[in-house]
């Protein structure tokens, strides 16, 4: 008898934590889908977007409804040929990005809110490590941007 109420407990438990677990995944936001690989479909009413720049229009490509603003800085010389968090040697010069939570692979645009200069990065590193900072940039892609320290971004999820 107490093996049954043993056996039938483990069982709902199981099952109420299955059923959890199923319940959280299906409110996940579709850019959070987007930014992990998964496909999911834009919401209904958000409008279309042009995308400009020409390497977001490759296929595999997808705008998702996720943008952050915020305070971008760069790293490079003290990092150049070390290992990224991807597992990567890092290179200075290439268009990468450090964020702390983002899938690495991700693909994101980054715009300075200064000149509107942007460029596609992909994630290949965790970082930044200073509170107010939402992105470090490679040296190539600050460059590429226009920045020189930090400054305002705009960054937009495009998928992986």
């Amino acid at each position: 008898m107490k093996r049954q109420v043993s056996r039938r407990l483990t069982i709902a438990v199981l099952t109420a934590a299955l059923g959890s677990v199923a319940a959280a995944d299906s409110k996940r936001s579709p850019a959070l889908a987007a930014a992990s690989g998964e496909s999911a479909s834009p919401p209904a009413a958000a409008p279309s977007q042009a995308v400009a720049d020409s390497a977001a229009t490759e296929p595999g490509f997808q705008v998702a409804s996720t943008t952050l603003r915020g305070r971008a800085s760069w790293y490079g010389p003290k990092f150049h040929g070390q290992r990224t968090a991807s597992g990567e040697v890092f290179n200075q010069w290439a268009k990468t990005a450090a964020h702390k939570s983002l899938p690495l692979g991700t693909r994101v645009r980054v715009t300075n809110l200064r000149n509107g200069e942007s460029i596609v990065v992909r994630i290949n590193d965790r970082g930044p490590y200073v509170a107010e900072r939402i992105i470090d940039l490679s040296r190539g892609a600050a460059r590429a941007i226009g920045m020189g320290g930090t400054a305002p971004v705009r960054v937009q999820v495009l998928g992986r």
